[in-house]
């Protein structure tokens, strides 16, 4: 079969640092915030699966055995062969996430389809729904370990659950550079803690590696029917973060997260699996807490903190990954403008966003009211992460197929039993619909519908705007024909097509009846790369003798910067001065309307969510005294 490297249209570009001491500080990164989500699975993962296959019964050693092999499979299968070997050679200018799949799998049919472009709607609603379970459901099993120490801590799990995350979200704003340091040393602290806690148990019973054999995960399933489908979608928590390796591309590249994971974080968390397997295998009433009982009572204190403090860093790197993926969502214009925030004056990526902040921790704290331990919300988690990995394996098997050029039937060959695999997971977490499965779900469907509106709204938006709008080169003859009183200064005019004359132009001649020295058409263009080279950054048109198109390019991972890009209109010959610059925006007040093609409902949505947009003079970091903004109204 042809080697995925070779084929690769654009393979996945490295940090340019390319010392040994800068690949393992990547590789040691990597660990602490690529890893930290699956990484805390251990915490929960085998004693609800392990509840889920013995239901009213005994744990027997054939359940035991059965559910550490799926475990294992899993973990090979999912994690290691899917995204470590496979997905994580295709990356989009070395970045990687479902959008990012999404805008490859694009790239390799030529054009935006609806199909690709709902998929990756889909996988980003449900990623943005794993983000609000996992602090939830993390911080929550870590402190459940309290209530082992002393029975007189289990009222007040909920209660430090709350505070702790209360504190988690308040932080945010503060910016994750200076925790993001601690965030390696503290998780490769807790991966070697919890090898070392397996390991002195896995001679408990040494039969435990008789899990290697695939046989037992088959055996299991095949002979419990339906207490088999419920089993393995409990399993699917111990990959539950997998996903994280490829939306972390960009920040750490390909081979530190391929070496950090095969070399130290599966290792460690095989050995903990196979410790707690061993341990339910002698001793069978562990299973109140396989994972808490691998350490020593005088440890269990310490351990419930350090556990704590993985489960917060697990949650931060989701919390962190949702912001990116809004920014995301935002720049493709799936979602309107929200006010961003750069928390680091060094690294771009280092964002907040209020309002995402603030929706984050409601629906955390919902969640740990509505479920109150973390073995009710299991039930809640897997659907989100499995509907995720099923995007990512089809899109996967589009860019393969249609971008690097593959066999359709090589690429099926592939990438088909992975998706299998997924799908297969998708089916069992669904029977859990009931028991909690619907939360992510309503969420996720929420989101698609939100992006759907958006989306549609805007193009309804824009054929309606379109017709009462004049053609820029009607204008411009018009102009020579009868040139109005010239003003000095230029004049930059926002639009979001250069073809026709913005409405703030046309209103500034109808009423102030004046023409600025220099006037610019200015447009906004997102690429498909989640960032523009600096050349490419800036494109002038000249049109008239007073009027220029100028279109700015950025990445979709970037924050539009339009005084920043304009400066750079220099090197092309337009001596930009901020000082002599008016910025003329066009504001828009939208009524409902009896016609406008959507249901009365998804009407008003799209009206909301349009008022709730971020002011495009902060948005775009325009100076707010060189703004002038033209109100307009009109009816969707």
């Amino acid at each position: 079969m042809t080697d995925l490297a070779a084929e690769a249209s654009r393979p996945a570009q490295e940090p340019a640092a390319h010392s040994a001491g800068s690949f393992w500080a990547l590789t040691l990164g990597s660990v602490g915030v690529v890893y930290g989500d699956i990484g805390t699975s251990p915490l929960y993962a085998f004693r609800v699966a392990v509840g889920h296959a013995a239901a009213s019964g005994p744990v027997t050693r054939e359940t035991v055995l059965g559910v550490l092999s799926m475990i294992l499979w899993a973990l090979v299968v999912v994690v290691t062969v899917k995204y470590v070997l496979v997905l994580l050679r295709s990356d989009n200018n070395g970045e990687g996430g479902t959008l990012s799949l999404t805008a490859l799998a694009t790239r390799g049919f030529g054009h935006r389809t609806m199909v690709v472009m709902l998929l990756g709607i889909v996988g980003a609603a449900m990623f943005l729904g794993d983000s609000v379970i996992t602090p939830a459901i993390s911080v929550l099993s870590a402190v459940e370990g309290l209530s082992l120490a002393t029975p007189a801590f289990q009222h007040y799990v909920q209660p430090v659950t709350v505070v702790i995350l209360i504190a988690l979200f308040a932080v945010q704003r503060r910016g994750t550079a200076r925790v993001a340091a601690f965030f390696g040393p503290i998780m490769a602290i807790w991966f070697v803690c919890i090898a070392v806690a397996g390991a002195t148990h896995i001679l408990d019973d040494p039969h435990v590696f008789a899990a290697i054999n695939p046989l037992y995960a088959i055996s299991f399933l095949s002979m419990h029917g339906h207490i088999g489908l419920i089993t393995l979608g409990a399993v699917f928590l111990a990959v539950t973060g997998g996903e994280a390796l490829y939306a972390d591309l960009g920040h750490f590249g390909r081979k530190p997260i391929q070496v950090a994971w095969l070399g130290f974080v599966l290792p460690a968390l095989l050995i903990n699996y196979f410790g707690q397997g061993a341990l339910l295998l002698a001793h069978p009433e562990a299973i109140e807490n396989p994972f808490y009982r691998l350490v020593p009572d005088s440890l269990l204190l310490p351990f419930v903190v350090l556990a704590t403090a993985a489960t917060v860093i697990a949650s931060q790197a989701v919390i962190t990954g949702a912001y990116s993926l809004v920014r995301q969502a935002i720049q493709l214009g799936l979602l309107p403008r929200l006010a961003i925030v750069h928390t680091s004056a060094e690294y771009s990526g280092q964002i907040y966003l209020p309002r995402v902040n603030t929706a984050l921790l409601a629906g955390v704290l919902l969640l740990v009211g509505l479920f109150r331990t973390s073995d009710a919300l299991a039930s809640a988690y897997g659907i989100a992460v499995a509907t995720t990995m099923v995007v990512d394996g089809v899109l996967g098997f589009l860019v393969i197929w249609r971008l690097w050029h593959w066999p359709a039937w090589q690429a099926a060959l592939l990438m088909v039993p992975l998706v299998i695999v997924d799908a297969t997971f998708f089916s069992a977490n669904l029977l859990k619909l009931l028991e909690g499965a619907w939360v992510p779900l309503l969420f996720g469907i929420g989101m698609v519908m939100t992006i759907l509106t958006w989306r549609r709204g805007t193009r309804i938006l824009q054929q309606k705007t379109r017709k009462t709008e004049v053609p820029l080169d009607a204008l411009l003859s018009s102009l020579e024909r009868k040139p109005p009183h010239i003003v000095p200064g230029t004049a930059v005019f926002l639009t979001s097509d250069p073809d026709f004359a913005p409405t703030a132009l046309l209103h500034n001649l109808k009423h102030n009846k004046v023409l600025h020295e220099h006037n610019v058409i200015l447009t906004i263009v997102t690429a498909d790369t989640p960032r523009a080279a600096e050349e490419e950054r800036v494109t002038i048109t000249p049109v008239a003798k007073n009027f220029s198109r100028v279109a700015l390019k950025f990445g979709y991972m970037e924050t539009p910067n339009v005084p920043k890009a304009l400066a750079i209109a220099r090197k092309q010959g337009w001596q930009f001065d901020i000082m002599s610059t008016s910025f003329f925006l066009s504001r828009r007040a939208l009524k409902p309307s009896a016609h406008s093609g959507m249901p009365t409902w998804q009407d008003r949505l799209f009206i909301g969510l349009a008022k709730s947009a971020s002011d495009a003079t902060d948005f775009f970091q325009i100076p707010t005294g060189r703004v002038v903004e033209v109100g307009t109204q009109v009816t969707v």
